[in-house]
């Protein structure tokens, strides 16, 4: 999955808004402690990354 992707996707399930101040504040343990930007910072892969994002927040299997 690429990046532009996986922006898509979090603008589609949170909002253009708030899907950037989710992915600064919010820390998972999906994604050991980290939030999405720290996540994709140290090297995860979108894909990865997604999957925790949908397994945290419940996101509908048709937008996954």
């Amino acid at each position: 999955m690429r990046l532009t992707e996986f922006w898509d996707r979090m603008a589609g399930h949170f909002g253009d808004s708030y899907a950037d101040s989710f992915a600064r504040d919010h820390v998972m343990s999906g994604l050991g402690g980290r939030t999405v930007h720290e996540a994709l910072d140290a090297g995860w892969e979108a894909k990865t990354v997604w999957r925790a994002v949908c397994t945290a927040m419940d996101v509908p299997p048709d937008k996954r």
